[in-house]
């Protein structure tokens, strides 16, 4: 894996995986069963999506991969392995500080407990992902969906939901991640170019480093106390970089809000207790306890929650005003993604590129 000097991967996965823990308990009859309607519900799931959104993606252009947790923490730790290698290039290219000399200052396995802390936090949270940046060498895949079984079957039985119903509403979410970046071939590159604009913009200047901790340092009690809309991630961005942030923000909150007015809205045709499962759902993203709660709003969390629900107001009141046809505009070129500011106020999206 790249970029050892920076941060140990292997003992990242390690400590995430023991952190993450396995899961909820079941038969191996059971776990079968949960494979095998996951697989189904995505694939069940394309055609559904395509006459819903009018986006038209060629299907198994994606592998669909049921994974346990420490497989989602490989899998991310791979993917943001590669995300990081302008940091480590920079920082062999400065031969004033070594990458040895960094490492030795920050140390490669602190950064990796403090990665593997993050990532075994996640990985017991999140249900499912489409990796649109996965890519094997030659391979014509676009991107791969990964279904995180055991957290789905952990938050089926924590809301007490119809399990098959559930399964597939989950797949719904997913499934049209993979139809927005295979119907749009620009979204992944233009999604990538940013990021690896944040990336690859990081100062690796030990003073400047020093300084951002000793204000983060500073901040954290404000954070923690919900007196700052900051997450401490937040607070290592330069002025340029946040700008950059902005945008993605609200690409990821359009992606997200999407996806969530698609699962609601092919719901009621297949799912029968889509309401009930959408209403017990969005209790238990409420209901987390004291120590989730502290740990959200410190990685900034809770503002990217709130941003995908104004994501998903977002589309549906631009599809009440100009309909479906008319807000797949948003997919036609860059230019017509909504920035951060238009995804709270829908009417200027409209103006600016319908008026």
């Amino acid at each position: 894996m790249s970029s050892p000097q920076m941060i140990d991967w292997d003992l990242a996965v390690s400590v995430a995986s023991r952190l993450a823990g396995p899961g909820p308990v079941v038969s191996r009859d059971e776990a079968e069963q949960v494979v095998g309607e996951l697989r189904d519900g995505a694939q069940r799931s394309t055609p559904l999506v395509r006459e819903f959104t009018g986006l038209n993606a060629a299907e198994a252009t994606a592998p669909v991969v049921v994974v346990d947790r420490p497989g989602w923490i490989q899998a991310n730790a791979d993917a943001f392995a590669e995300i990081v290698t302008p940091v480590v290039d920079k920082l062999r290219e400065r031969r004033g500080a070594p990458v040895a000399g960094v490492a030795e200052a920050v140390g490669s396995r602190v950064t990796g407990l403090e990665v593997g802390a993050l990532f075994g936090f996640l990985a017991g949270k999140v249900l499912g992902q489409f990796d649109p940046f996965y890519a094997p060498e030659g391979s014509t895949d676009i991107g791969r969906l990964l279904l995180v079984a055991p957290n789905i079957v952990s938050a089926e039985r924590e809301v007490e939901a119809d399990p098959t119903d559930f399964r597939l509403w989950v797949c719904l979410h997913e499934e049209t991640h993979r139809v927005q970046f295979t119907a749009v071939p620009w979204m992944r590159e233009h999604l990538r170019s940013e990021i690896d604009q944040v990336v690859g913009s990081v100062d690796v200047d030990p003073g400047r480093v020093a300084a951002v901790l000793g204000e983060a340092i500073k901040r954290v009690g404000d954070l923690a106390r919900g007196q700052d809309e900051m997450g401490l991630l937040d607070l290592f961005a330069t002025p340029e970089q946040r700008a950059v942030i902005d945008r993605v923000t609200g690409v990821m909150s359009l992606l997200e809000g999407h996806a969530d007015v698609v699962m609601d809205g092919v719901g009621p045709e297949v799912i029968p207790s889509v309401a009930e499962i959408r209403a017990k759902f969005n209790r238990r993203r409420k209901g987390a306890g004291s120590l989730d709660r502290l740990v959200r709003r410190l990685l900034g969390l809770d503002a990217k929650m709130a941003q995908y629900r104004n994501g998903a107001r977002f589309v549906r009141t631009v599809v009440d005003d100009v309909g479906m046809e008319g807000f797949n505009k948003v997919w036609v070129e860059p230019a017509n993604l909504p920035s951060r500011d238009e995804i709270g106020d829908p009417a200027s999206w409209v103006r600016r590129v319908h008026g």
